[in-house]
């Protein structure tokens, strides 16, 4: 909280307003400098990344393949990446693998890959390589112990093609961020031999009431991202008709997974089970929250708050926490990333914003101040870790999602799944042990955006670092 005074004089109570070539071709390492103050700049513009599209079929072959390459030509001519298109499985050799940043399997089917290439693929993808599968890419490979674990599951079966309703359950991906909560469209939807959801970041499931033929028993995901050893992989379900690549929601899908697997873009794609919403992006789910200090918060049709004047915070009221993880997505709306906001936890329950900040801490957002006052920094007290912040950071007007991981006296920060700050508090007169939590609107000239609050609650620990 970067005041201008020290004195709140309103208190607006609950007022809210609703209205080289072994390995892949770009590095997705640290792009900051570690000496970097402020992170808005932190992602360079795109360095020419290169993907390779793959589309060998031993069995069952789509015809929406044509359209299917001719679609990421076309992403990539608009998006600044080059595309090149083979089915030649030759061309899966260490040499050649490391030329591109993500090769992506467009509905390939049965044993697409010899020995020498799947190990060539293999040290591919540990060496930090990009995967990304469409559809029957599922299909594919399925006495390769290896490329199971990469694609996420298996196909098993599927019904006839028919509309229905997708559930969004990530909001932050750049692969599903422009959707709304839900996704209606028609497609040949697959049922899979086994759910990725233990394993794999689901980014959204089928509604299984919605359609004819699902057998997943109401846990159907159908699009997903994880880390898989070394490397990013991305898969969607979706993209057999040939319809699917001519349409600007899917094909945004698409190029907002490929941007993730080449690491042009930042998100946590660590499995997330087990978490409740505090806040889920509708005008209800704000009935246990409270404005406190002049300002507000405004409630969009996509389901975010965003800021409004200030300086106040809107905080949950229903309890206090004590040892747990809290997920929530925001993100910036001006270029420079002089947007001042933050998460505060651990305070007393108060209608003046100023108890947050005498007794709580604040997880700052704001990317252009000193570094123990930017993003990611306890604000005041520690610095975030300023390379990984910088390396998982993603720029003004795309959503950034963080963990905060409150044990004990020990508060711990991932930011798009990289832990980027360790602190412990010592100080006699605040605890982090029960508070509450609240999100911060600073001033009529920063706006920064929240949604999906969500919370779970970890077991009490009783150590002062919470181990």
């Amino acid at each position: 909280m970067r005041a201008t005074g020290r004195t709140v004089t309103a208190v607006m109570g609950a007022a809210l307003l609703i209205g080289c070539v072994s390995g892949p071709a770009a590095s997705k390492g640290p792009s900051g400098s570690s000496g970097s103050s402020g992170a808005a700049a932190s992602k360079k513009p795109s360095a020419g990344e290169r993907v390779l599209v793959f589309s060998k079929t031993a069995g069952f072959r789509h015809d929406s393949i044509p359209e299917g390459v001719a679609a990421v030509k076309s992403l990539g001519a608009a998006n600044g990446f080059r595309v090149d298109a083979t089915e030649d499985a030759g061309a899966f050799s260490s040499r050649n693998l490391g030329r591109y940043d993500a090769v992506v399997f467009l509905s390939t089917t049965g044993d697409v890959l010899n020995n020498a290439q799947q190990r060539a693929f293999e040290g591919y993808i540990k060496r930090g390589g990009g995967y990304v599968g469409i559809h029957a890419a599922a299909d594919t490979e399925y006495d390769w112990e290896f490329y199971g674990g990469l694609a996420g599951a298996y196909f098993q079966s599927h019904p006839a093609i028919q509309p229905a309703r997708i559930e969004v359950e990530d909001r932050a991906h750049p692969a599903t961020s422009h959707l709304g909560e839900s996704w209606n469209r028609t497609d040949e939807w697959y049922n899979y031999r086994s759910n990725p959801r233990d394993r794999a970041h689901i980014l959204a499931s089928l509604d299984e009431s919605s359609y004819s033929g699902g057998t997943m028993s109401g846990d159907h995901p159908i699009a997903w991202c994880q880390e898989y050893r070394g490397g990013r992989a991305f898969y969607t379900g979706s993209g057999h008709t040939k319809e699917s690549y001519a349409d600007p929601a899917f094909r945004q899908h698409l190029l907002g997974g490929i941007r993730w697997a080449v690491g042009a873009a930042e998100a946590d794609c660590r499995p997330e089970k087990g978490y409740s919403p505090l806040f889920d992006g509708t005008a209800e789910s704000l009935a246990d929250w409270k404005q406190a200090g002049p300002g507000s918060f405004s409630l969009s049709d996509d389901g975010a708050l965003t800021s409004s004047g200030g300086l106040g915070m809107l905080w949950y009221a229903d309890r206090g926490l004590g040892s747990y993880s809290l997920k929530l997505d925001w993100k910036m709306a001006s270029a420079s990333g002089d947007d001042n906001s933050g998460v505060f936890v651990g305070f007393p329950a108060s209608d003046d914003p100023w108890s947050a900040v005498n007794n709580g801490y604040e997880i700052q957002i704001d990317a252009s101040d000193a570094p123990d006052r930017t993003t990611g920094a306890v604000y005041s007290f520690q610095s975030a870790d300023i390379r990984q912040r910088d390396r998982a950071l993603n720029p003004p007007g795309e959503w950034n999602t963080y963990e905060i991981r409150v044990e004990g006296e020990r508060l711990r920060v991932w930011l798009n799944g990289v832990k980027i700050n360790d602190f412990t508090n010592t100080d006699p007169a605040r605890s982090l042990r029960d508070g509450h939590v609240g999100i911060q609107n600073h001033g009529a000239e920063d706006q920064v955006s929240f949604r999906d609050i969500r919370i779970k609650e970890l077991p009490a620990r009783s150590g002062a670092q919470g181990d």
